[in-house]
């Protein structure tokens, strides 16, 4: 019996009491202790709320066939050395993965400008792709946001709580009283802290997961458009120039026509 009575005198010693928030000396409740932080508790279960939602989210949105659609990438290799852009823009638009819009801007911009050098219409593609990849890693700083802002909503509102605490002992006489007080201010106020703490790492912990998955698909789309822009090549030169083998895009040949078509710049499409 002497092990049950060792556990049975060191269960209180697990409990979490406080003298201002439960008088009796008694277990805390979760209830009591997130109305014992005070309104620092507010905005951090409103931070503690979109943490869990931009969790689920990303889990869900971020995923390869969100990036690189592999049906896409299939009917594009057999459209592209056709030399059907059309119908590859037309596929464009009805897929919303990555790779399907850094396609649709591209072919946007060839239909627009059939006689541009391919150099400009490879600038095209990349300016979107790093416009695309822009966005993926801006999506997830949201997370660092919110590890970095609620430690410090804990922070203030433990110091707001200790401020509160010294205020009423001010007006207390007895000495007694003020060290019950002060005790109990500070424990009430340190609830903050410890909330604040609970959410910035659990942000900053999926933070990091989601960073390195975002760096991985990156990788993947970017391979990937660079799949697709040199496929477009092969047949870009055909299709702006009839007398131009297929193999040669336009821009990379190394003897030119007598009278070679105008150049093209950036600016002249906007």
């Amino acid at each position: 019996m002497p092990l049950a009575r060792a556990m049975a005198e060191s269960g209180p010693a697990t409990r979490i009491a406080t003298g201002a928030g439960n008088p009796g000396g008694g277990t805390v409740t979760l209830l009591q202790a997130i109305t014992s932080g005070g309104w620092a508790m507010i905005p951090l279960a409103l931070l503690s709320i979109l943490t869990v939602m931009l969790i689920l989210g990303y889990a869900l949105t971020l995923r390869r066939g969100a990036i690189v659609s592999r049906r896409f990438m299939e009917t594009a290799e057999v459209l592209l050395p056709k030399g059907d852009f059309s119908g590859l823009l037309a596929l464009t638009h009805r897929h919303d993965d990555a790779v399907a819009r850094i396609a649709r801007r591209t072919l946007e911009f060839i239909t627009k400008n059939p006689q541009a050098p391919f150099p400009v219409v490879r600038e095209i593609a990349q300016t979107e792709g790093s416009g695309q990849a822009a966005a993926l890693q801006h999506r997830i700083t949201y997370l660092a946001d919110i590890a970095v802002l609620s430690p410090m909503v804990g922070l203030l509102g433990t110091v707001t709580g200790i401020i509160r605490s010294f205020a009423t002992m001010a007006h207390t006489a007895s000495e007694a009283t003020r060290s019950s007080l002060l005790s109990g201010g500070v424990s009430e106020a340190l609830f903050a802290t410890a909330a604040g703490l609970i959410v910035g790492i659990t942000a900053m912990a999926f933070y990091g997961i989601y960073r390195n998955k975002v760096q991985h698909l990156i990788s993947g789309m970017e391979g990937a458009a660079a799949h697709l822009l040199a496929l477009m090549a092969l047949s870009y030169g055909a299709l702006a120039n009839p007398g131009t083998p297929p193999s040669v895009p336009r821009g990379a040949e190394t003897t030119r026509p007598a009278k070679p078509s105008p150049a093209v710049s950036v600016d002249d499409d906007f």
